[in-house]
């Protein structure tokens, strides 16, 4: 069937199984504890504005990774380019909107963005328990 991978596990259990395409495992990210402070490069005002706003909404989605804080400044620096191309009455260069809308899209501040985003799922203490251990309660029960 195509566009459906086998699972690695049947391979092996095929005989068909080669190490060298094997999928990747996946890296977990880091998430950001409580708001991060903003960069010191970041000078403009607006743009620090902007961090302060979003960086505690994107911090308590599980949006903001250690990984995704330069993207994350560099979407505060186009927008704070942008209020000051605004605020001079000039109008803003089409490569910086088009900037500014991919960021926006990737951290999911669009609604197109929200709807292809999923947040890292929250650790839950069930999922780390030992399934076991309420097999061991059931039998303390009896």
């Amino acid at each position: 069937m195509p566009g459906r991978r086998k699972p690695d596990h049947l391979k092996l259990l095929h005989g068909t199984f080669r190490p060298s395409r094997a999928a990747q495992a996946h890296v977990e990210l880091p998430l950001v504890n409580g708001t991060p402070e903003p960069p010191e490069w970041l000078t403009n005002p607006h743009a620090i504005g902007e961090w302060r706003r979003l960086a505690p909404i994107l911090a308590a989605n599980r949006l903001l990774t250690e990984a995704s804080l330069g993207p994350f400044a560099l979407l505060c620096s186009i927008h704070g380019a942008l209020v000051q191309a605004s605020a001079a009455g000039t109008a803003p260069h089409a490569s910086l909107l088009a900037q500014y809308r991919a960021f926006a899209n990737d951290f999911g501040l669009t609604y197109a963005g929200m709807q292809k985003l999923r947040p890292y799922p929250a650790p839950s203490p069930a999922a780390e328990m030992n399934p076991f251990e309420a097999l061991r309660e059931w039998g303390d029960a009896r």
